[in-house]
């Protein structure tokens, strides 16, 4: 066989020879209305326009001293901008750098400077910003705006790649090399850097697009709600690149209308999203039909959804209510990010119960994706569907050690093969079904007892005057932790009673929270996920009143 390298460099033919006519829209900001709220304006390019600046910028970068193997920072939203920057920064040989704009100044200051990232591209949202970096980043040689102006000192995009040609001259690259870093959300000390190299993009794409996947083709436009600037997009740019899908991003501008406005007005066939905006855009949909102004979402096949397991009541009303299809993904930062799907086995029927069942879980590993379990004292756990165990897993798009921190003690060597410990709980079926239980750090030990917080959570959320919920371990004096669980009510607020007497048909009495607080709102972290070490940390000292433990 061929030794041929497995690089972006490929998408770039793809899109000037087969795609080119393949749209790209985008949502900018335009302004601000009178009340200082941002102001979308839609942009509209083609495959071969977004090819040919990503020439340019790769002209442009070459021009203020970037080689390969140097990092090039992006602090930016969803847009033809960014695309751009995931086509020609690693078909350069250099390495985009995401940064994850909802982080604070000081912890991105960190970030560039455990990067050495020479050039920063960003949104002009985030100028304020820059100053911070200017001063405590001696790595930090060029800054540059997205768009056509740019603050004195600065150089605004359009003027910075103008002058150069739309066509480059790519250079070899081995497939091993880095392409992309991302940084995790550094909950607990500082943030980790994964370096995804050239091979393991282009196998997680071919891996990504396949039908067992998201199942992708040049018929599709593929809307990711999920930020680029964080676990590429579930790589869904780099998979519409590859197999010629129309994308549609929308910036900044998530909520539930602008989200169901798109869905219609861009004739979307696959959405990918975090649970926390699908649950916004059910929002909508549902105030939509009561008003009599039902969203034209015929086009629509499929809903990605994950980020945090994904609630089975979620997906029984949006099918139920909208008819819209809503499978779960299941991965991390650590497997670049896509792991499993919840696809349902063949010759069963998606929207019954036991369909249902399936799509609550976290799935079966797309194909050269291996996972195992392990007790805590590092023996096996058995793959029987019930028995718990710390969630391990390998694979050609899966980290083997960490960026500028090698191989940590998230590693772990298991017959001759290197494994990464995901920190998550789970159960694996005889049959290969992947079910995550919760994060380790999640789980509530009563009495010496695990209680899985995500699957009350997803019990809580299938009561009808529950909007959202998150379960969280608090101290308890004679229990060791119990559960509490925080509710956003959907109408009037619930009777904790009502709460208890529902979760008794989902969950083990002994599960069930010992008490409800009713919030108006929940903390919700940089990938859109509750913050429960927050909300652990705020109810560590709450008084217990009720339970039947």
């Amino acid at each position: 066989m061929m030794d041929v390298q497995l690089t972006t460099q490929a998408l770039l033919p793809r899109c000037l020879k087969l795609f080119p006519q393949q749209t790209v829209t985008s949502l900018l900001v335009g302004g601000q209305d009178e009340s200082g709220k941002p102001v979308p304006v839609k942009h509209h390019t083609t495959y071969r326009e977004v090819a040919q600046r990503a020439a340019q910028l790769a002209g442009a970068l070459t021009g203020v001293g970037v080689q390969p193997g140097d990092r090039v920072a992006t602090l930016a939203v969803n847009s033809f901008y960014h695309l751009e920057a995931y086509l020609g920064i690693p078909s350069m040989g250099a390495v985009i750098h995401t940064l994850n704009i909802r982080l604070p100044a000081e912890q991105l200051v960190w970030i560039l400077n455990d990067s050495g990232a020479k050039v920063l591209l960003l949104d002009p949202m985030f100028l304020p910003m820059v100053p911070a970096f200017q001063a405590n980043c001696p790595a930090l040689e060029t800054v540059v705006v997205f768009g056509a102006q740019a603050p004195a000192g600065l150089k605004a995009y359009e003027e910075f790649i103008a002058p150069h040609p739309t066509t480059f001259e790519w250079p070899e690259l081995d497939e091993k090399s880095g392409a992309m870093l991302c940084y995790t959300s550094g909950t607990t000390g500082n943030p980790k850097g994964v370096l995804y190299t050239h091979r393991s993009l282009m196998l997680h794409a071919l891996a990504g697009g396949s039908r067992d996947a998201f199942n992708v083709g040049e018929g599709d436009v593929v809307y990711p709600i999920v930020p680029m600037f964080h676990a590429n997009a579930w790589g869904a740019p780099h998979i519409a690149l590859m197999f010629g899908a129309s994308l549609v991003f929308t910036g900044i501008f998530n909520d539930g209308k602008t989200v169901a406005q798109t869905l219609e007005t861009e004739k979307v066939t696959f959405c990918l999203g975090v649970v926390t905006v699908m649950l916004g855009l059910l929002e909508e949909l549902d105030r939509a039909q009561e008003e009599s102004r039902n969203y034209d979402l015929s086009h629509l096949r499929k809903i990605g959804c994950g980020g945090t397991a994904v609630p089975e009541a979620l997906m029984r009303a949006l099918h139920w209510r909208h008819g819209v299809h809503m499978m779960q993904a299941w991965g991390m930062t650590e497997t670049s990010p896509l792991a499993t799907c919840s696809n349902v086995p063949a010759g069963l029927d998606p929207v019954s119960d036991e369909g249902f069942a399936h799509r609550s879980k976290q799935g079966r590993v797309v194909p050269f994706i291996e996972v195992d379990l392990i007790g805590d004292d590092g023996n096996d756990v058995a793959h029987d569907g019930e028995t718990m165990g710390r969630l391990l897993v390998r694979g050609p798009w899966v980290v083997g050690e960490y960026y500028n921190r090698g191989r940590t003690s998230d590693f772990v060597e298991r017959g001759g093969k290197l494994w990464l410990d995901t920190g998550d709980i789970a159960t694996i079926s005889p049959g290969g079904e992947v079910w995550v239980q919760d994060r380790a750090k999640d789980l509530v030990k009563s009495g010496g007892e695990w209680i899985s917080s995500a699957e009350v959570e997803n019990a809580l959320m299938a009561h009808p005057h529950v909007a959202a919920a998150v379960v969280v371990a608090v101290p308890h004096e004679k229990w060791t932790e119990r559960p509490l669980a925080l509710v956003i009510p959907r109408g009037q607020a619930p009777d904790p009673a009502a709460l208890r007497e529902h979760l008794a048909s989902h969950v083990a009495r002994w599960w069930i929270p010992d008490d409800f607080v009713m919030v108006q709102d929940l903390p919700i972290g940089a990938t859109g996920k509750y913050l429960k070490r927050e909300i652990r940390e705020q109810y560590k000292g709450h008084q217990w009143t009720g339970g039947e433990a």
